[in-house]
Protein backbone atom coordinates (compact mmCIF):
# COMPACT_ATOMS: atom_id res chain seq x y z
CA UNK A 1 0.00 0.00 0.00
CA UNK A 2 1.39 3.38 -0.98
CA UNK A 3 0.00 6.12 0.79
CA UNK A 4 0.13 8.93 -1.93
CA UNK A 5 -1.11 12.21 -0.98
CA UNK A 6 -2.65 14.08 -3.71
CA UNK A 7 -0.62 16.46 -4.32
CA UNK A 8 2.27 14.70 -4.23
CA UNK A 9 5.28 15.40 -6.57
CA UNK A 10 6.82 11.54 -6.01
CA UNK A 11 3.24 9.24 -7.27
CA UNK A 12 5.15 8.41 -10.73
CA UNK A 13 8.67 7.14 -9.32
CA UNK A 14 7.05 4.93 -6.54
CA UNK A 15 4.83 3.46 -8.83
CA UNK A 16 7.46 3.22 -11.68
CA UNK A 17 9.67 1.38 -8.91
CA UNK A 18 6.74 -0.78 -8.21
CA UNK A 19 5.97 -1.74 -11.73
CA UNK A 20 9.63 -2.57 -12.31
CA UNK A 21 9.68 -5.02 -8.92
CA UNK A 22 6.53 -6.69 -9.92
CA UNK A 23 4.60 -5.47 -6.86
CA UNK A 24 0.46 -5.68 -7.09
CA UNK A 25 -0.26 -1.86 -5.36
CA UNK A 26 -2.91 -0.22 -3.21
CA UNK A 27 -3.44 3.40 -4.15
CA UNK A 28 -4.36 5.47 -0.41
CA UNK A 29 -4.69 8.95 -1.08
CA UNK A 30 -6.86 11.85 0.30
CA UNK A 31 -9.45 11.59 -2.97
CA UNK A 32 -10.37 9.29 -4.97
CA UNK A 33 -9.10 8.80 -8.91
CA UNK A 34 -11.97 9.51 -11.40
CA UNK A 35 -12.11 5.90 -12.24
CA UNK A 36 -11.96 4.64 -8.75
CA UNK A 37 -15.24 2.04 -9.05
CA UNK A 38 -13.12 0.29 -11.71
CA UNK A 39 -10.17 -0.03 -9.44
CA UNK A 40 -11.79 -2.21 -6.62
CA UNK A 41 -9.01 -3.32 -4.22
CA UNK A 42 -6.41 -1.35 -5.95
CA UNK A 43 -7.52 2.12 -4.53
CA UNK A 44 -8.49 3.35 -1.37
CA UNK A 45 -9.51 6.95 -0.33
CA UNK A 46 -8.60 8.27 2.92
CA UNK A 47 -8.27 11.51 5.59
CA UNK A 48 -4.70 11.99 6.04
CA UNK A 49 -5.53 14.39 8.79
CA UNK A 50 -6.57 11.27 11.08
CA UNK A 51 -3.98 8.64 10.77
CA UNK A 52 -6.36 6.29 13.73
CA UNK A 53 -8.82 6.70 11.55
CA UNK A 54 -7.35 6.03 8.13
CA UNK A 55 -5.79 3.38 9.99
CA UNK A 56 -8.89 1.21 10.68
CA UNK A 57 -10.08 1.95 6.84
CA UNK A 58 -7.49 0.45 5.94
CA UNK A 59 -7.59 -2.88 8.38
CA UNK A 60 -11.14 -3.38 7.32
CA UNK A 61 -9.79 -2.94 3.62
CA UNK A 62 -7.15 -5.76 4.39
CA UNK A 63 -9.88 -7.67 5.32
CA UNK A 64 -10.98 -8.48 2.20
CA UNK A 65 -7.64 -7.34 0.08
CA UNK A 66 -4.39 -8.33 2.15
CA UNK A 67 -1.74 -5.94 2.43
CA UNK A 68 1.77 -7.11 3.04
CA UNK A 69 3.72 -3.83 3.11
CA UNK A 70 2.49 0.22 3.65
CA UNK A 71 4.98 2.97 2.53
CA UNK A 72 4.48 6.70 3.03
CA UNK A 73 6.13 8.38 0.19
CA UNK A 74 6.36 12.34 1.57
CA UNK A 75 5.93 14.12 4.89
CA UNK A 76 1.95 14.52 4.71
CA UNK A 77 2.09 11.03 5.02
CA UNK A 78 4.73 8.64 6.67
CA UNK A 79 2.78 8.90 10.04
CA UNK A 80 -0.49 7.90 8.31
CA UNK A 81 1.71 5.07 6.91
CA UNK A 82 3.21 3.95 10.44
CA UNK A 83 -0.25 4.17 11.77
CA UNK A 84 -2.03 1.73 9.24
CA UNK A 85 1.48 -0.27 9.24
CA UNK A 86 0.78 -1.07 13.31
CA UNK A 87 -2.77 -2.07 12.72
CA UNK A 88 -2.58 -4.38 10.09
CA UNK A 89 0.68 -6.04 12.11
CA UNK A 90 3.16 -4.86 9.31
CA UNK A 91 6.75 -6.96 10.22
CA UNK A 92 8.54 -3.44 8.52
CA UNK A 93 7.27 -0.79 10.32
CA UNK A 94 8.28 2.56 12.22
CA UNK A 95 7.23 3.00 15.87
CA UNK A 96 4.43 5.09 14.96
CA UNK A 97 5.85 7.48 18.19
CA UNK A 98 8.96 7.77 16.38
CA UNK A 99 7.25 8.80 13.32
CA UNK A 100 5.24 11.69 15.55
CA UNK A 101 8.29 12.97 16.50
CA UNK A 102 9.62 13.55 13.03
CA UNK A 103 6.41 14.97 12.40
CA UNK A 104 6.46 17.45 15.23
CA UNK A 105 9.99 19.46 16.36
CA UNK A 106 8.76 19.92 19.73
CA UNK A 107 9.44 15.78 20.45
CA UNK A 108 11.89 16.01 17.79
CA UNK A 109 13.93 18.22 20.33
CA UNK A 110 12.67 16.29 23.11
CA UNK A 111 13.65 13.04 21.71
CA UNK A 112 17.17 14.67 20.78
CA UNK A 113 18.01 16.29 24.19
CA UNK A 114 17.17 13.00 26.04
CA UNK A 115 20.47 11.61 24.16
CA UNK A 116 22.59 14.41 24.48
CA UNK A 117 22.56 15.21 20.81
CA UNK A 118 23.66 18.66 19.52
CA UNK A 119 20.69 20.74 18.46
CA UNK A 120 19.94 24.00 18.55
CA UNK A 121 18.82 25.67 22.15
CA UNK A 122 14.72 25.77 21.53
CA UNK A 123 11.37 27.14 23.10
CA UNK A 124 7.80 26.08 21.99
CA UNK A 125 5.58 28.85 21.39
CA UNK A 126 2.04 29.07 20.70
CA UNK A 127 0.55 31.39 17.72
CA UNK A 128 -0.62 33.41 20.31
CA UNK A 129 2.01 34.85 22.39
CA UNK A 130 2.45 37.90 24.03
CA UNK A 131 5.06 40.41 23.69
CA UNK A 132 6.05 38.97 27.19
CA UNK A 133 6.53 35.46 25.96
CA UNK A 134 8.52 36.53 22.85
CA UNK A 135 10.83 38.56 25.04
CA UNK A 136 11.20 35.12 27.20
CA UNK A 137 11.97 32.94 24.31
CA UNK A 138 14.58 35.14 22.91
CA UNK A 139 16.14 35.08 26.44
CA UNK A 140 16.45 31.64 26.28
CA UNK A 141 17.32 30.41 22.85
CA UNK A 142 19.52 34.29 22.01
CA UNK A 143 19.83 36.22 18.99
CA UNK A 144 19.98 35.82 16.04
CA UNK A 145 17.26 33.20 16.46
CA UNK A 146 14.98 30.94 13.74
CA UNK A 147 11.51 30.92 13.70
CA UNK A 148 9.71 28.03 12.34
CA UNK A 149 6.22 26.13 12.85
CA UNK A 150 6.84 22.73 14.38
CA UNK A 151 5.07 20.69 11.95
CA UNK A 152 5.64 21.91 8.00
CA UNK A 153 8.88 21.14 5.83
CA UNK A 154 11.11 22.64 3.15
CA UNK A 155 11.45 25.66 4.71
CA UNK A 156 8.38 27.00 4.96
CA UNK A 157 7.55 29.17 7.34
CA UNK A 158 11.02 29.58 8.93
CA UNK A 159 13.03 32.99 9.33
CA UNK A 160 15.63 34.37 11.05
CA UNK A 161 15.54 37.32 13.17
CA UNK A 162 18.23 39.24 14.04
CA UNK A 163 16.79 41.62 16.71
CA UNK A 164 14.05 41.63 19.13
CA UNK A 165 12.11 43.98 16.48
CA UNK A 166 12.43 41.20 13.68
CA UNK A 167 11.88 38.37 16.07
CA UNK A 168 8.51 39.32 17.35
CA UNK A 169 7.91 40.08 13.23
CA UNK A 170 8.55 36.81 12.65
CA UNK A 171 6.28 34.92 15.60
CA UNK A 172 3.52 37.23 13.80
CA UNK A 173 4.14 36.62 10.53
CA UNK A 174 4.53 32.52 11.35
CA UNK A 175 1.40 32.63 13.41
CA UNK A 176 -1.03 34.22 10.55
CA UNK A 177 0.47 31.51 8.27
CA UNK A 178 -0.46 29.00 10.61
CA UNK A 179 -3.79 30.52 10.88
CA UNK A 180 -4.39 30.20 7.49
CA UNK A 181 -3.41 26.79 6.62
CA UNK A 182 -4.63 25.24 9.24
CA UNK A 183 -7.63 23.21 8.55
CA UNK A 184 -9.67 22.57 12.13
CA UNK A 185 -9.78 24.71 15.10
CA UNK A 186 -6.39 23.98 16.44
CA UNK A 187 -3.57 26.14 15.29
CA UNK A 188 -0.07 24.81 15.61
CA UNK A 189 2.54 26.15 17.53
CA UNK A 190 5.86 27.15 16.66
CA UNK A 191 9.55 27.19 17.78
CA UNK A 192 11.89 29.60 18.50
CA UNK A 193 15.39 28.42 17.71
CA UNK A 194 18.90 30.01 17.90
CA UNK A 195 20.24 30.01 14.84
CA UNK A 196 23.73 27.96 13.91
CA UNK A 197 26.30 29.42 11.92
CA UNK A 198 28.18 26.98 9.53
CA UNK A 199 27.76 24.55 6.43
CA UNK A 200 24.94 22.41 6.00
CA UNK A 201 24.34 19.47 4.75
CA UNK A 202 21.83 16.69 4.00
CA UNK A 203 22.08 12.95 4.51
CA UNK A 204 19.93 10.60 2.25
CA UNK A 205 19.70 6.91 4.26
CA UNK A 206 17.97 3.60 4.70
CA UNK A 207 17.05 1.98 8.05
CA UNK A 208 17.29 -1.27 8.26
CA UNK A 209 16.53 -2.70 11.71
CA UNK A 210 17.34 0.53 13.37
CA UNK A 211 20.65 0.80 11.75
CA UNK A 212 21.36 3.85 9.59
CA UNK A 213 23.08 3.11 6.33
CA UNK A 214 24.25 6.16 4.40
CA UNK A 215 23.42 6.72 0.65
CA UNK A 216 24.65 9.77 -0.18
CA UNK A 217 25.91 12.81 1.88
CA UNK A 218 24.70 16.11 -0.02
CA UNK A 219 26.38 19.27 0.01
CA UNK A 220 24.31 22.47 -0.24
CA UNK A 221 27.05 24.98 -1.45
CA UNK A 222 24.44 28.33 -1.68
CA UNK A 223 24.76 29.70 2.30
CA UNK A 224 21.54 29.28 4.03
CA UNK A 225 21.52 32.42 6.44
CA UNK A 226 18.25 33.70 6.34
CA UNK A 227 15.88 35.64 6.65
CA UNK A 228 14.24 32.90 4.58
CA UNK A 229 15.90 29.23 4.20
CA UNK A 230 15.47 28.71 0.45
CA UNK A 231 17.51 25.57 -0.52
CA UNK A 232 18.60 25.43 -4.23
CA UNK A 233 21.67 23.18 -4.40
CA UNK A 234 22.24 19.99 -3.58
CA UNK A 235 25.58 17.94 -4.98
CA UNK A 236 27.45 14.73 -3.79
CA UNK A 237 29.54 13.36 -2.96
CA UNK A 238 29.87 15.92 -0.13
CA UNK A 239 33.19 17.79 0.39
CA UNK A 240 33.70 18.30 3.74
CA UNK A 241 36.70 15.85 4.85
CA UNK A 242 36.66 12.38 6.16
CA UNK A 243 36.53 13.11 9.71
CA UNK A 244 33.71 15.73 9.10
CA UNK A 245 31.80 13.18 6.91
CA UNK A 246 32.22 10.66 9.85
CA UNK A 247 30.68 12.65 12.10
CA UNK A 248 27.55 14.28 9.95
CA UNK A 249 27.35 9.92 9.55
CA UNK A 250 27.81 9.59 13.53
CA UNK A 251 25.95 11.86 14.65
CA UNK A 252 22.66 10.87 12.10
CA UNK A 253 22.91 7.77 13.42
CA UNK A 254 22.57 9.47 16.88
CA UNK A 255 19.09 10.93 15.79
CA UNK A 256 17.78 7.75 14.40
CA UNK A 257 18.90 5.69 17.50
CA UNK A 258 16.92 8.91 19.75
CA UNK A 259 13.81 8.60 17.52
CA UNK A 260 13.85 4.42 17.51
CA UNK A 261 13.21 4.93 13.75
CA UNK A 262 13.55 0.70 12.49
CA UNK A 263 12.67 0.91 9.15
CA UNK A 264 12.61 2.95 6.06
CA UNK A 265 14.49 6.07 4.06
CA UNK A 266 15.48 9.07 6.35
CA UNK A 267 16.46 12.70 5.36
CA UNK A 268 18.57 14.32 8.02
CA UNK A 269 19.83 17.84 7.61
CA UNK A 270 22.38 19.30 9.75
CA UNK A 271 25.22 22.19 10.31
CA UNK A 272 28.22 22.23 11.26
CA UNK A 273 29.45 24.44 13.80
CA UNK A 274 32.98 24.14 13.53
CA UNK A 275 33.78 20.65 14.11
CA UNK A 276 30.40 20.22 15.55
CA UNK A 277 27.63 18.25 14.02
CA UNK A 278 24.19 20.08 15.00
CA UNK A 279 21.12 18.16 14.27
CA UNK A 280 18.49 20.31 12.50
CA UNK A 281 16.45 18.07 11.42
CA UNK A 282 15.13 14.69 11.00
CA UNK A 283 12.20 13.42 8.77
CA UNK A 284 11.30 9.67 8.19
CA UNK A 285 10.72 9.61 4.44
CA UNK A 286 13.21 10.28 1.51
CA UNK A 287 14.33 13.34 -0.04
CA UNK A 288 11.53 15.73 -1.34
CA UNK A 289 10.44 17.28 -4.60
CA UNK A 290 11.38 15.32 -7.71
CA UNK A 291 15.18 15.47 -5.85
CA UNK A 292 15.64 11.27 -5.99
CA UNK A 293 15.60 11.10 -9.83
CA UNK A 294 19.55 12.06 -9.48
CA UNK A 295 20.04 9.28 -7.08
CA UNK A 296 21.06 5.76 -8.70
CA UNK A 297 22.16 2.93 -6.42
CA UNK A 298 23.83 -0.52 -6.98
CA UNK A 299 23.63 -2.85 -4.36
CA UNK A 300 26.06 -6.01 -3.31
CA UNK A 301 23.11 -8.55 -4.14
CA UNK A 302 22.84 -7.33 -7.66
CA UNK A 303 26.51 -6.11 -9.38
CA UNK A 304 25.54 -4.58 -12.01
CA UNK A 305 21.93 -3.31 -11.59
CA UNK A 306 20.98 -0.09 -11.32
CA UNK A 307 18.39 0.78 -8.68
CA UNK A 308 16.32 4.19 -8.14
CA UNK A 309 15.71 5.20 -4.61
CA UNK A 310 12.23 4.08 -4.36
CA UNK A 311 13.76 0.40 -6.02
CA UNK A 312 15.68 0.49 -2.80
CA UNK A 313 12.86 1.89 -0.14
CA UNK A 314 9.88 -0.45 -1.78
CA UNK A 315 12.82 -3.64 -1.45
CA UNK A 316 13.43 -2.59 2.32
CA UNK A 317 9.58 -2.31 3.25
CA UNK A 318 8.57 -5.89 1.03
CA UNK A 319 11.52 -7.61 2.60
CA UNK A 320 12.92 -7.83 -0.99
CA UNK A 321 16.96 -8.44 -1.31
CA UNK A 322 18.98 -5.71 -0.58
CA UNK A 323 22.81 -5.71 -0.06
CA UNK A 324 25.36 -2.82 0.52
CA UNK A 325 24.63 0.00 -1.67
CA UNK A 326 26.60 2.26 -3.26
CA UNK A 327 25.93 5.30 -5.77
CA UNK A 328 26.21 4.78 -9.33
CA UNK A 329 27.66 7.92 -10.29
CA UNK A 330 30.82 9.54 -9.47
CA UNK A 331 29.27 12.65 -8.72
CA UNK A 332 25.41 14.37 -8.92
CA UNK A 333 23.28 17.18 -7.94
CA UNK A 334 19.88 19.37 -8.08
CA UNK A 335 19.16 22.95 -8.62
CA UNK A 336 15.67 23.44 -6.61
CA UNK A 337 14.21 26.39 -8.52
CA UNK A 338 13.17 29.39 -6.28
CA UNK A 339 10.21 30.93 -6.79
CA UNK A 340 11.49 34.38 -7.09
CA UNK A 341 8.15 36.32 -6.71
CA UNK A 342 4.67 36.27 -6.13
CA UNK A 343 2.14 36.29 -8.92
CA UNK A 344 1.54 34.32 -12.03
CA UNK A 345 3.81 32.04 -13.95
CA UNK A 346 3.48 33.10 -17.30
CA UNK A 347 6.28 31.16 -19.21
CA UNK A 348 9.83 29.63 -18.67
CA UNK A 349 12.02 30.35 -21.40
CA UNK A 350 15.93 29.30 -22.18
CA UNK A 351 14.48 25.45 -21.00
CA UNK A 352 16.26 23.92 -24.39
CA UNK A 353 19.45 26.25 -23.82
CA UNK A 354 19.32 25.33 -20.07
CA UNK A 355 19.21 21.19 -21.35
CA UNK A 356 22.00 21.94 -23.71
CA UNK A 357 24.55 22.35 -20.89
CA UNK A 358 27.40 19.67 -20.38
CA UNK A 359 26.08 17.72 -17.22
CA UNK A 360 22.62 18.09 -17.51
CA UNK A 361 20.61 15.26 -17.62
CA UNK A 362 16.92 16.63 -17.15
CA UNK A 363 14.91 20.31 -16.53
CA UNK A 364 11.47 20.01 -15.15
CA UNK A 365 8.93 22.96 -14.56
CA UNK A 366 6.51 21.37 -11.84
CA UNK A 367 4.65 24.33 -12.09
CA UNK A 368 1.57 24.42 -14.83
CA UNK A 369 1.70 27.78 -16.95
CA UNK A 370 -1.20 30.28 -15.51
CA UNK A 371 -0.91 28.81 -11.64
CA UNK A 372 -0.18 31.48 -9.05
CA UNK A 373 3.14 30.96 -7.18
CA UNK A 374 4.31 32.10 -4.15
CA UNK A 375 8.28 32.05 -2.82
CA UNK A 376 9.10 31.48 0.74
CA UNK A 377 8.20 31.74 4.08
CA UNK A 378 4.64 31.71 2.70
CA UNK A 379 5.21 29.17 -0.22
CA UNK A 380 4.98 25.36 -0.31
CA UNK A 381 6.56 24.68 -3.60
CA UNK A 382 9.65 24.85 -6.36
CA UNK A 383 9.44 26.53 -9.69
CA UNK A 384 11.02 23.73 -11.03
CA UNK A 385 14.29 21.10 -10.65
CA UNK A 386 17.90 21.17 -13.38
CA UNK A 387 19.54 17.64 -12.43
CA UNK A 388 23.02 16.93 -13.68
CA UNK A 389 25.78 14.37 -13.12
CA UNK A 390 29.56 14.61 -13.57
CA UNK A 391 32.76 13.44 -12.85
CA UNK A 392 33.24 15.40 -9.39
CA UNK A 393 30.94 17.68 -7.49
CA UNK A 394 32.61 21.10 -8.87
CA UNK A 395 31.88 20.50 -12.01
CA UNK A 396 28.28 18.93 -11.13
CA UNK A 397 27.82 22.62 -8.97
CA UNK A 398 28.94 24.41 -12.44
CA UNK A 399 26.91 22.62 -14.77
CA UNK A 400 23.93 23.70 -12.78
CA UNK A 401 24.42 27.29 -12.02
CA UNK A 402 25.03 27.71 -15.82
CA UNK A 403 22.05 25.48 -16.79
CA UNK A 404 20.26 27.69 -14.13
CA UNK A 405 21.23 31.29 -15.47
CA UNK A 406 19.90 30.69 -18.64
CA UNK A 407 16.48 30.77 -17.61
CA UNK A 408 14.43 33.08 -17.71
CA UNK A 409 11.18 33.07 -15.49
CA UNK A 410 8.04 35.18 -16.44
CA UNK A 411 5.91 35.72 -13.63
CA UNK A 412 2.99 38.52 -13.72
CA UNK A 413 1.84 40.41 -10.52
CA UNK A 414 -1.49 38.76 -9.23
Amino acid sequence: MLILPTETYRATPFLHAAELLGLQVVVASNEAPTLARLMEGRVLTLDLQHPSESAERAATFAERWPVDAVVGVDEASVLTAASIAERLGSPVRNPVPSVAATRDKRLLRERLAARGLSQPRWVSLDVDADDDDIDTAIEVVGLPCVVKPVDLAASRGVIRADDPTAAHAAVRRVGALLREICTDDAVSPMLVESYVDGVEVALEGLVRQGFLDVIALFDKPDPLVGPFFEETIYVTPSRLDHAAQTAVSDAARGAVSALGLMHGPVHVEIRMAGSTPVVIEVAARSIGGLCSQIIRVSADDAPGEMRSLENVILREACGLPLGAMHMVDPACGVFMLPIPTAGILRGVDGLHRAESVRGITGVTISVPIGEPVQPLPEGDRYLGFVFARGDTSEGVEASLRTAQELLEIDIASA
